[in-house]
């Protein structure tokens, strides 16, 4: 699948500079770049669910009652 954006001239001199510096290409960089921001985002929301129910029932647990209780001990 091809993907194109439109770039002012100083954008597109700074991007292709970074991915030159990196030895990568602009549509590794930019792949890359996007897959993370993704990542980051669903990262985030999967801590504010685990945040909001943690507030809920604050209770925690040791190591050790979590392996026990997943039988690795």
């Amino acid at each position: 699948m091809a993907i194109s954006i439109r770039l002012n001239p100083a954008e597109d001199e700074l991007i292709r500079n970074y991915a030159n510096i990196h030895g990568i290409s602009v549509s590794e960089l930019m792949r890359q770049a996007v897959l993370e921001k993704i990542e980051d985002e669903i990262d985030m929301r999967l801590y504010e669910e685990g945040i909001a129910e943690y507030r809920q029932n604050p209770k925690t647990y040791t190591l050790e009652e979590v392996e026990r209780e997943l039988g690795l001990k």
